[in-house]
């Protein structure tokens, strides 16, 4: 069956991230198909579909992650500000602060909450003195809703936060580089409803300073936080649009099937 896209892409260099023909191979597999996108800036952009459908497989290739797995390969075009992010003048390393990732399960570091947050900007070099790392600590841990609740421990071990607490740490802790990205891979799963509630909050938040882009395997949290939504479906983006059309008009049978709970 054809694919449904409810827009046609527009100039790659009109979008924050634009894929053109993207293909990823895990082998023999083809586990993602002629990928065309355009995420716009500043807006939370949801993956969504049934397990094994290429949604993770593709927000790994926009900070390159693919490029750690051995039987991976990555063709097509994946630009980031019109950016072509395989061109061989492009450090990985560099890419992974531009394009921070936090993961489903929090995984802090094993050292204090302050050493958690400051570690990006100091193998990075973004900060001269112990004031600017300070004031970096404490910009990053406030814009994830965390600066009250552990201003008075910073010392104190990371691993000893709570999930939630753990969770919007991850978050400070890939801000602390001052990305322009934020990919987010099911980030409230091992999550309870009330931290969940608080991470999308701050989801909402977030999205006025950069690009997220959230896969998730729960539509109505999908419908809560995102402006723009993909449905993927057996390695291939079928439709991709408004949040809300996509959910109450959508143009292909398999999304309306998912959607409906037929297929997944």
């Amino acid at each position: 069956m054809k694919d449904t896209l409810t827009e046609t892409p527009a100039a790659a260099d009109t979008a924050k991230i634009a894929t053109r023909d993207l293909q990823v191979h895990y082998g023999d597999t083809h586990a993602l198909r002629d990928v065309d996108v355009d995420i716009p800036d500043r807006t939370v952009t949801a993956l969504i579909g049934p397990s094994g459908c290429g949604k993770s497989t593709f927000l790994r290739c926009l900070n390159r992650m693919n490029d750690t797995i051995p039987a991976a390969r990555v063709t097509g075009e994946i630009r980031i500000d019109g950016e072509d992010i395989h061109d061989p003048r492009i450090d990985p390393v560099q890419l992974r602060a531009k394009v921070g990732m936090v993961f489903q399960k929090p995984n802090p570091f094993p050292k204090s909450i302050r050493d958690n947050v400051a570690y990006g900007p100091r193998i990075h070099g973004l900060t001269r003195t112990r004031a600017e790392l300070d004031e970096v600590v404490e910009k990053s841990l406030r814009r994830a809703a965390l600066w009250d609740e552990v201003k008075d421990r910073l010392d104190a071990l990371a691993t000893g936060l709570s999930g939630g607490q753990q969770q919007r740490l991850c978050i400070a802790r890939t801000i602390a580089t001052s990305p322009e990205i934020l990919l987010m891979d099911e980030p409230c799963s091992a999550l309870d409803p009330i931290a969940t509630a608080q991470i999308e909050e701050l989801i909402d938040d977030l999205r006025s300073r950069f690009a997220v882009v959230i896969v998730t395997h729960s539509m109505q949290q999908a419908a809560r936080v995102s402006q723009r939504t993909a449905f993927f479906h057996l390695g291939r983006m079928v439709e991709y649009g408004d949040t809300g059309a996509l959910f109450t008009n959508p143009a292909d049978p398999r999304t309306e099937s998912y959607i409906t709970g037929r297929i997944g």
